[in-house]
C-alpha cells in the first residue's frame, strides 16, 4: 500500500475521533492534546495531519462536499431517467448524506456559533462553502424546463431556494432538534418536485 494511501487512511481515522472530541467538548474547549489523547497519538504526530482546529473543519467540509458532488454529478449525467426523477434522486441522496454525517454537521454548527460570537461573519463562511451545493440542482431544473417536464414559467432561482431550504431544514432537524430521521423531508421533496410540473 502506498504511503499516501496510509496517510489518507490515518487522517480520516483521526478526523472521526476528532469529531467525537468536538462534540463532547465543544469547539472552544477542544484542544489538540485532547484530540491526540483520544487518537492515542502524540500532539506532534497530530500536527503532521492537521495544522490547527480550523484545518479540521476545512478538511472535513471539503471531504464531505467532494463526496456529495461526485455522486450528484454521476446522477446528473444519467441518460435514462427524467429530469424529475434525477432531481428526486439528487435531493434524496443529499438528505441521506446529511443523515450519515450528522456528527460533522453538529460540529460545524458549534463552530459557526463560536465564530458568530467574534467579529467573523458565519453567513459568508457558509455561503462560500455551499455555493456549489446551492446551485447543484440548477442544471436539472433547466433540463426539465427544456424537455417540457417542468413549467416554462418556473423561476430557476426560486426553485433552487426551495430545495436549498429543504436542505437547511434537514440540517436544523438533525443538529438542533437531534431527530434521528428526516424521512418526511424526503416525502416533501418529492411533492415539491411534482409541483414544478404545474
Amino acid at each position: 500500500m502506498s504511503m499516501y494511501v496510509e496517510h489518507d487512511k490515518r487522517r480520516n481515522s483521526i478526523l472521526g475521533k476528532a469529531l467525537d472530541v468536538f462534540i463532547d467538548e465543544g469547539y472552544e474547549n477542544t484542544t489538540f492534546q485532547k484530540i491526540a489523547d483520544r487518537c492515542g497519538i502524540t500532539r506532534t504526530t497530530l500536527y503532521l495531519y492537521f495544522k490547527n482546529k480550523k484545518d479540521f473543519f476545512n478538511f472535513s467540509v471539503k471531504h464531505f462536499l467532494e463526496n456529495l458532488e461526485s455522486v450528484i454529478t454521476a446522477i446528473g449525467r444519467k441518460k435514462n431517467p427524467s429530469a424529475q426523477d434525477k432531481l428526486i434522486q439528487v435531493m434524496t441522496y443529499i438528505l441521506e448524506h446529511l443523515e450519515e454525517n450528522r456528527k460533522l454537521l453538529t460540529v460545524v454548527l458549534d463552530y459557526l456559533v463560536h465564530s458568530s460570537k467574534g467579529e467573523q461573519d458565519p453567513f459568508n463562511k457558509v455561503r462560500r462553502r455551499t455555493m456549489r451545493l446551492r446551485h447543484i440542482q440548477t442544471p436539472l431544473i433547466i433540463e426539465g424546463k427544456k424537455s417540457g417536464e417542468f413549467s416554462q414559467s418556473l423561476n430557476v432561482k426560486d426553485a433552487n431556494e426551495l430545495f436549498y431550504g429543504i436542505i437547511e431544514a434537514a440540517i436544523f432537524r438533525l443538529t438542533v432538534l437531534r431527530q434521528n430521521s428526516i424521512e418526511e423531508l424526503k416525502d416533501a421533496t418529492k411533492l415539491a418536485v411534482k409541483q414544478l410540473t404545474k
